[in-house]
């Protein structure tokens, strides 16, 4: 294959692309708007499933660099409901499909797999149109114009690439995350600490909502929490986060009622509450093909966070660079057959799933174990 590979987006999809074209000898670079690895930090942790993240990896033969970033233990899972009784308490064996990495850690290996000089940093795509023949054109804020024969969008939610190949846009889907962390848990707040357990935790609202406490145990004791809530955006923007004292004092508010060592886990946050609201495409969403450009991760199958996302970007990018690689001399059939993989699949893994169907599937694992 003659074809250079032109990547918008050093997220985990794009770089597992790079890396397994790297892998068969194809040549890409990866272009990507922060300004260096270390720009933001990259979110908490990951649980990367045997059939599909795994996959990825293995793909990108990096299952051993993988293994050496898992947290052991953090696999285990807490389920309770809003009074604190048990429904799921899973200690971690070792037996299970999903462990635990630090999405940093994981980015880290990805990009330290690549070629020097395959990203390119700083590099925000700011216009992207076709020049016909299936090439296409990328103007990044900084001036630079690239021409390419192949250009594949691995830049999120809010796409540069995605309008070369259909009109969807992300909508709000009336949820957001309020995120909190509680540092040295163990010893500064021990009854959240032993509420949340060795690894991730979940209590539930009542039935028929989506309201509920989520919660990672991370590195050093630090205790990461997710607390949804279905509110408008509006109603978030009525409260001033930079207060710390009101905001988490407002947001614990909504959760009156529920056992104390949740509540603290966000009203006692050592950290100023980041809200993070939920977006979604179409569900299904599918386009006719377009010569020369393709979609991967949440470019193509935006929703909102179930678990998936990371690991279908990854699949998604090993899954493309295999099909380039197996067809060399034809772009146009290896776009092809990795769309028509790509799109049902996603389209699966957008079902919703309910909190309560999530407790019942638990534990109808422990009765069958």
């Amino acid at each position: 294959m003659t074809t250079h590979v032109t990547i918008i987006g050093a997220g985990l999809g794009g770089l597992t692309l790079a890396r397994v074209l790297h892998v068969h000898g194809i040549g890409a670079t990866v272009h990507e708007a922060e300004a260096s690895p270390t720009a933001r930090a990259q979110g908490g942790l990951l649980d990367i499933h045997d059939y599909n993240g795994q996959l990825a990896l293995r793909a990108a033969d990096l299952m051993d660099a993988f293994r050496g970033i898992v947290l052991e233990g953090h696999q285990a899972l807490r389920i309770l409901d809003r009074e604190g009784n048990i429904l799921i308490d899973h200690a971690d064996d070792g037996t299970g499909g999903r462990p635990e990495v630090p999405r940093g850690e994981l980015r880290r290996i990805l990009l330290e797999s690549l070629p020097e000089g395959t990203v390119q940093w700083g590099r925000k795509a700011e216009r992207v149109r076709a020049l016909g023949g299936g090439r296409h054109e990328v103007s990044f804020t900084d001036g630079t114009i690239v021409a390419t024969d192949l250009l594949i969008g691995a830049d999120g939610a809010w796409s540069r690439v995605r309008p070369l190949l259909c009109d969807a846009a992300p909508a709000y889907v009336g949820q957001s995350f309020v995120e909190a962390y509680l540092y040295d848990a163990d010893n500064r707040h021990p009854a959240a600490a032993k509420a949340v357990g060795a690894g991730m935790f979940g209590a539930l609202g009542p039935a028929g909502t989506a309201q509920w406490i989520g919660a990672h145990r991370e590195v050093a004791g630090t205790l990461h929490t997710y607390a949804t809530l279905s509110k408008p955006l509006e109603w978030f923007d009525g409260i001033d986060f930079t207060d710390r004292a009101g905001s988490t004092a407002r947001i614990a508010r909504e959760f009156d009622g529920w056992a104390p060592e949740f509540t603290a886990l966000i009203a006692d946050s050592d950290t100023d509450l980041l809200v993070r609201p939920h977006y979604a495409l179409p569900t299904g969403l599918r386009w006719d093909r377009v010569p020369g450009v393709t979609l991967v991760g949440d470019a193509a199958h935006l929703s909102p966070p179930n678990g998936e996302g990371a690991n279908l970007a990854m699949l998604d990018g090993a899954e493309l660079a295999q099909a380039l690689a197996a067809h060399p001399d034809d772009v146009e059939t290896a776009l092809s057959v990795y769309e028509q993989a790509m799109f049902p699949r996603s389209e699966q893994a957008e079902e919703p799933v309910s909190l309560e169907d999530l407790v019942n599937h638990f534990a109808q694992e422990k009765r069958t174990a």
